[in-house]
């Protein structure tokens, strides 16, 4: 059940807690604040046991608070219900894009969950969290060659995107003839359209990923002809941020047909992914699907199409990103300047923006605030929470309900756990932000904030300069 934002819960951010902290019950991406979220006895929000105004005094602003508890939960929630709807085998694979870290890679391996990583970076950070290559997916439409080697030396599994990726791992494999056949999935694009951003559907036809699904013969042709490839699956993924359920229902049917195909080339494919792209609460308005229903339709739809194939049950993939670790964190900012344009707006500054959350000004992404040292102060004027860049548009929330507020008090947007760190930049030269993980009244420094000193290392200042840098 997804809370509404009735009058009644608009008297305090208090009561808009209580109220949203009902979804808890039926899974994270239905809530707009973390499982552990409540009020201490000082009228400050609580996150993993945690008072959100210390950790700020602690660890400075902005702050991402990452929840362990509602990450944990998360990928239990996913794993169970495979386990519990599909007869089969299935791995269920975090999409580390949203947010990736060793701690974040490191829980997910704990919960059981493997790793979807899309780069060369991402794959290294997931090794030195412990996971292991088997459970690790490289994605990518223009993989460079030191990713693929990189990938197929430490014997993860990767998903062939395109034509150049077949041809960079035979050229890779000619160089290994004593190793065993390269793992790999093919990525499709199943013409499956949902209603979400343009910037996030990914699989209608007009997309950059995946083959098209009429270049199939050629595929498996030149595949079936290639002993140094092993063909183990195939995978598709529709978009992000997705709140239907019959579009998965319909992508397990095609994919099956697909299945099909493969195996009449003589290819081992084992595995089908479906991908992710289950939606996530940024405002009261928003009313996802639970965990529980997402898994069981695309359980239901996989066994339905096999049985009408008459095929054995493939392991079961999927890549969920932003339902996994975007309600578990929240940002803490500072409030600092204030400017009152009568009869047209009151614009707060907080000492982030798009910086450390580029969403509103790249997809116009709504997100909702409470004040964590005034929670049951009433909510008496609407707002601009405007970013500190040097942009008119870095406005993180355009219209926000507020109690009366000065410099100096915390502001808490909700659910930025995924694609806010993951996407954070230096524009203006802004230190990114510190991440703290936050669990049963201990918090852990989990990403360090970055200082000026940072942000110049990699800088090089040629002698000729520096020389007359001195003269000067």
């Amino acid at each position: 059940m997804v809370a509404t934002y009735s009058a009644e819960v608009q008297t305090s951010g208090r009561q808009y807690l209580l109220s949203t902290a009902r979804a808890a019950l039926a899974a994270p991406n239905q809530s707009l604040l973390p499982l552990t979220a409540q009020v201490n006895h000082q009228d400050h929000l609580e996150i993993g046991g945690c008072d959100v105004v210390k950790l700020v005094q602690q660890y400075g602003s902005p702050l991402y608070i990452l929840d362990e508890t509602t990450l944990r939960t998360a990928c239990q929630q996913y794993r169970e219900a495979f386990e519990r709807y599909y007869p089969g085998d299935s791995q269920v694979l975090y999409a580390s894009k949203a947010w990736n870290c060793l701690a974040v890679c490191a829980i997910a391996d704990q919960e059981g969950l493997g790793i979807d990583v899309v780069s060369g970076g991402e794959l290294y950070t997931a090794l030195q969290a412990g996971v292991s290559p088997e459970k690790l997916y490289l994605h990518g439409n223009n993989k460079s060659r030191e990713e693929l080697t990189l990938a197929v030396t430490c014997g993860c599994r990767i998903v062939v995107d395109n034509w150049l990726d077949l041809q960079t791992l035979v050229a890779i494999a000619a160089e290994r003839p004593s190793a065993p056949p390269i793992p790999i999935l093919i990525r499709l694009t199943p013409g499956i359209e949902c209603h979400t951003h343009e910037y996030i559907r990914t699989g209608h036809l007009d997309s950059k990923f995946g083959f098209d699904p009429n270049q199939l013969d050629e595929v498996f042709t030149l595949i079936s002809q290639q002993s140094c490839l092993s063909c183990l699956g195939l995978h598709a993924h529709i978009g992000s941020q997705i709140f239907e359920l019959q579009p998965h229902a319909d992508l397990a049917s095609v994919m099956v047909q697909w299945l099909v195909k493969a195996n009449s080339y003589g290819l081992p494919v084992t595995e089908v992914n479906i991908g992710g792209g289950l939606g996530i609460c940024y405002t009261e308005a928003d009313d996802p699907p639970s965990i529980d229903a997402w898994v069981k339709v695309i359980c239901d739809a996989m066994v339905t199409a096999c049985q009408i194939q008459q095929l054995p049950l493939p392991k079961l993939l999927s890549e969920p990103g932003r339902s996994v670790i975007g309600p578990a964190c929240v940002t803490a900012y500072t409030q600092g300047s204030r400017k009152t344009i009568p009869g047209l707006r009151t614009y707060l500054s907080v000492d982030g923006g798009m910086s450390d959350n580029p969403r509103p000004i790249t997809y116009q992404s709504l997100y909702r605030v409470v004040v964590a040292n005034r929670m049951s102060a009433p909510l008496t004027q609407t707002v601009a929470i405007a970013g500190k860049h040097c942009e008119s548009g870095d406005i993180l929330i355009k219209e926000a309900k507020v109690p009366e507020t000065e410099t100096g008090d915390i502001l808490v947007v909700m659910a930025t756990g995924a694609y806010n760190y993951s996407m954070a930049s230096n524009y203006n030269r802004l230190p990114r932000p510190a991440a703290v993980l936050v669990q049963a009244g201990d918090s852990h420094l989990i990403l360090q904030r970055e200082t000026y000193a940072d942000l110049i290392r990699q800088d090089s200042l040629p002698e000729r300069l520096s020389q007359s840098r001195t003269e000067g």
